[in-house]
């Protein structure tokens, strides 16, 4: 989704799309659905969207009939996307679904005109600032219409129980996530403060919510895989780590299997009115 394109599975994204659901914020779409209450038939971008988790949330939590246009690079997500379609609208009203294969990272206004609401879910902290700017810009250069925002991390993780490694573990795994590229160093945790200013800048109202991962018990699959690659990212980072990272990690990934793991994955949502 940057500049530089990240990989990712159908498999992961099946895998998290129920504690993605779990996590956003019920209390930003309800509020969301108000506004737009009397908007009548809407047209509903996805940047970054995917295999469509994000609309399969929405969709049913909003009035009226409903076009959703999924921008994405892998055209193959963008087939999973079609396939499922979301919906009924919270009023039983018809949801449509449209792929569009594009890079969310050089949209122009003119992508998004007659667009009445502006969506993402875990795509903000992929973005440079630069990035994030450029998308923003094309948000708000073409007209003034609401965005949700959903699911940017926000760098802090708990695991429970707790293990002295803990703490480095997430430090590098953040630094990970801030990481230089060709097209610049990712946010990561910053792209919360770095999108609200950029939107309130912009004179927008930003409603800011927590929408935490939680994962125990039920999750125990999607833990193990996301301690996986937090671990595998961390030690890309700092190799140090690299010593102690195999008996750390076969640890967690046994009280994971035994269900005896919590992880919580801290997130913000994103709520911008005009």
């Amino acid at each position: 989704m940057s500049a530089e394109g990240v990989p990712v599975s159908p498999e992961w994204l099946l895998l998290r799309e129920p504690a993605d659901a779990a996590a956003r914020s019920a209390e930003l779409a309800e509020r969301l659905g108000r506004h737009l209450a009397t908007a009548g038939r809407l047209v509903i971008h996805d940047l970054g969207g995917g295999s469509g988790a994000m609309g399969r949330w929405l969709a049913p939590r909003l009035p009226g009939p409903q076009h959703w246009v999924v921008h994405d690079r892998d055209a193959g997500l963008l087939k999973l996307a079609v396939a499922d379609v979301p919906g009924p609208a919270a009023d039983g009203a018809a949801v449509t679904v449209e792929a569009r294969r594009s890079d969310i990272t050089r949209l122009a206004p003119g992508d998004l005109a007659g667009a009445s609401l502006i969506v993402a879910s875990a795509l903000l902290d992929m973005l440079t600032e630069d990035e994030l700017a450029r998308m923003l810009g094309a948000c708000t250069g073409s007209g003034r219409r609401p965005m949700l925002l959903a699911l940017t991390v926000v760098g802090r993780v708990a695991v429970i129980p707790t293990d002295r490694l803990d703490a480095r573990m997430a430090a590098a795994f953040n630094a990970h996530q801030r990481r230089p590229t060709t097209a610049g160093r990712r946010l990561g945790p910053d792209a919360v403060a770095a999108a609200v200013g950029e939107l309130r800048g912009a004179g927008a109202e930003v409603i800011v919510r927590p929408s935490p991962w939680r994962l125990a018990g039920v999750h125990a699959d999607l833990a193990a895989e996301w301690l996986d690659g937090w671990v595998a990212a961390a030690c890309k980072q700092e190799p140090a780590l690299a010593a102690e990272a195999g008996a750390y990690r076969d640890r967690r990934l046994a009280e994971a299997a035994a269900g005896e793991l919590a992880v919580t994955v801290d997130h913000a949502d994103l709520l911008v009115l005009p």
